[in-house]
């Protein structure tokens, strides 16, 4: 790997990256810890009973270490009542006060719990998207005046052995540094940096860092980045993994698997949190899930070293790739469905895969999320397909049926020299099947899509190394990334799924996805995952978006409650990005991500945005959703259901 590049001990080998051993009270985060997980109480933090009730749930649940809002000083004196009710009871687990805008609340809270989380883009400076001319002598002034802001903390920090975690978030980047650096993982990186470097100067090290965004690109670019500088500094503090406002479901499953999951194959990380919008408790066991596949990774066969990379880890750049047929090139990523396991395959099995025939006006109804190619091995299909859905045979059953239909074949019969399509050939091949005869012929062939797969335990790494040896040799043949999975329930199959495939998207690698899964869930399922996970890279999308915060106690509406609302009526509006935010924490900057905003900024009112501007203020909850639904229909966004 480029030096100017490196992030992770290796792209190939897996192994921890090794950080120095922050306490947070009684539990160890860095040096030769496990990843830690941990997540955030939703309920009023002045209400001390359903706060420790909450904790416990998510204490039994498995959460090693337990965040508090500490809005104000009110919050951040009645932490000292909250973890005293928990030692009582038992529960000795470390407690984490989330400060924005107020450090004389962090303050307060560094003398009573284990660990203060500030987000330097709201600790000492404002958000009003005002862009800042500075001057060197000018911005250094401003750093004078963040380090008087901070030193106190610092001071205090040290007194009573309590941790800090410095945690920029995407959406809440302060005016000076979006003047300075732009909306950008740079701009993030720095934006802890500048935190870092005070601490340092104070001879203060208990400190772990975190780069969050609702956006999986951003969430895993700065991460590296933010490596690859403390690595130029000398710097080797632990790193909290999370993806802000990841949503609810299956889709805020994916979304954080694809952010995490994709640090966690590099070794990176040392702490997660899952930010679900649903209660606490239910993110702890996607986060298990998540890390537990780490645990007996490092024994995985070997994969040749990387000596020189094309990938661009630290912005997206899309492999160039031939176009062939409606794959590769400048089209979307394709989904292809496996069928070749069914029994038998008639019209109805294509409902699960977005196709519904109507037998009275005898056509069939293609959904957004319609898959483009089911692969049926040598399964016959003998009815009439939609036109847009592409069969793709095994090459000796395809000889037999070519019409409207693609064949599959492997390296070898490939390269025998056997009759194929002149429109497309789907070539299934594994790292060690590639050679220098196998590229010479793909370079000349503008046929051929590759379907990659991988035996290999580390096999997001190996499939890397596959496409990093196409680069290298200057092959531009388009590849579908192709993972098998079995006897796995749904939320594993949606993890492992987005992790391994999200890995490789993330980073501009693929031309489509295939999930080959066996007895882990339905086709319908399946086929919503492969579309989930394109749409949580941003590489195809297929549906609305939600970026929707988990609740806390800053949060100023039922959260879940309201999601649920305008998904009912706005989950038809392909594309559209729909901030839901419970308060102006993360609200305004990530708005600047989406295409309209739901604020909560007072007891029962909302403000509404079109991207980083307010439109509406403090309108009434009641009548929110309706204005926000006139408000995307003046602005030319509607479409009807």
């Amino acid at each position: 790997m480029n030096l100017s590049n490196k992030y992770c001990t290796s792209l190939t080998q897996y192994s921890r990256l090794v950080s120095r051993e922050v306490m947070i009270g009684n539990v160890g985060v860095g040096g030769n810890n496990p990843v830690r997980v941990q997540s955030m109480t939703t309920t009023d933090t002045m209400d001390t009973q359903a706060t420790v009730e909450q904790s416990i749930r998510m204490i039994e649940a498995g959460c090693e270490i337990v965040r508090i809002t500490a809005p104000s000083k009110k919050e951040a004196a009645n932490l000292a009542n909250i973890k005293a009710e928990l030692r009582r009871r038992g529960y000795d687990t470390p407690l984490v006060a989330d400060i924005h805008f107020t450090p004389n609340a962090a303050e307060i809270a560094a003398t009573i719990v284990e660990k203060v989380r500030v987000n330097p883009g709201n600790y000492a400076d404002k958000k009003k998207f005002e862009e800042i001319e500075y001057t060197d002598e000018s911005y250094q002034a401003e750093l004078e005046r963040i380090k008087k802001r901070l030193i106190p903390l610092i001071t205090i920090c040290k007194e009573h052995g309590t941790a800090m975690r410095i945690g920029t978030n995407h959406g809440s980047l302060s005016d000076r540094i979006m003047s300075r650096y732009g909306d950008s993982a740079i701009g993030m990186v720095e934006s802890a940096l500048e935190f870092l470097r005070i601490c340092r100067e104070q001879d203060y090290h208990d400190i772990v860092l975190s780069m969050k965004s609702s956006n999986t690109q951003v969430v895993v670019q700065a991460y590296r980045l933010l490596i690859n500088k403390m690595q130029e500094e000398g710097m080797d503090y632990p790193l909290h993994l999370g993806v802000t406002e990841a949503g609810e479901a299956e889709d805020g499953r994916i979304k954080s698997a694809v952010g995490i999951g994709t640090l966690l194959e590099d070794g990176l990380g040392d702490t997660i949190r899952v930010s679900l919008t649903e209660e606490p408790e239910f993110e702890i066991p996607v986060a298990q899930e998540l890390v537990k596949r780490y645990t007996e990774r490092a024994g995985h066969d070997a994969i040749s070293v990387v000596e020189n990379s094309a990938i661009t880890p630290f912005e997206y750049n899309r492999r160039p790739t031939n176009e062939v047929f409606n794959i590769g090139g400048k089209n979307v990523p394709i989904v292809m469905a496996d069928f070749c396991l069914k029994d038998k395959i008639t019209p109805a099995s294509l409902f699960a895969l977005g196709y519904n025939y109507s037998v009275p006006l005898d056509k069939w109804n293609i959904a957004e999320a319609a898959c483009d190619y089911v692969f049926v091995g040598d399964k016959i299909v003998d009815f009439e397909v939609p036109g847009t859905l592409g069969i793709i045979y095994n090459h000796k059953t395809w000889l037999l049926n070519k019409e409207k239909s693609y064949p599959f074949l492997d390296v070898k019969t490939y390269l025998s020299g056997v009759e194929m399509s002149d429109k497309l050939n789907v070539v299934y091949v594994t790292l060690p099947e590639v050679s220098k005869e196998l590229l010479e012929k793909l370079k000349k062939d503008e046929t051929v899509v590759l379907m990659i797969d991988t035996y290999n335990n580390h096999g997001m790494a190996e499939q890397r190394r596959l496409f990093i040896e196409l680069m290298n040799n200057d092959c531009q043949t388009p590849v579908v990334i192709g993972r098998a999975y079995g006897n796995l329930t749904a939320d594993q199959l949606q993890l492992q799924a987005a992790t391994d495939l999200g890995a490789l998207l993330i980073d501009g690698l693929g031309d489509g996805v295939f999930i080959a899964a066996e007895h882990c869930g339905g086709d319908k399922m399946i086929n919503a995952t492969a579309f989930g996970i394109l749409q949580a890279t941003r590489t195809r999308i297929s549906k609305t978006e939600y970026i929707s915060c988990p609740s806390c106690g800053r949060t100023l509406f039922d959260l879940q409650e309201t999601t649920a609302k305008i998904r009912a009526v706005t989950s038809h509006l392909k594309g559209l990005k729909i901030g839901i935010m419970g308060c102006i924490v993360n609200g305004p900057g990530e708005m600047a991500d989406a295409d309209y905003g739901y604020v909560g900024t007072g007891a029962g009112k909302i403000t509404l945005y079109k991207e980083k501007e307010v439109v509406q203020r403090n309108i009434p909850e009641t009548e929110a959703v309706d204005s926000l639904i006139d408000l995307i229909k003046a602005h030319g966004d509607w479409v009807d259901a």
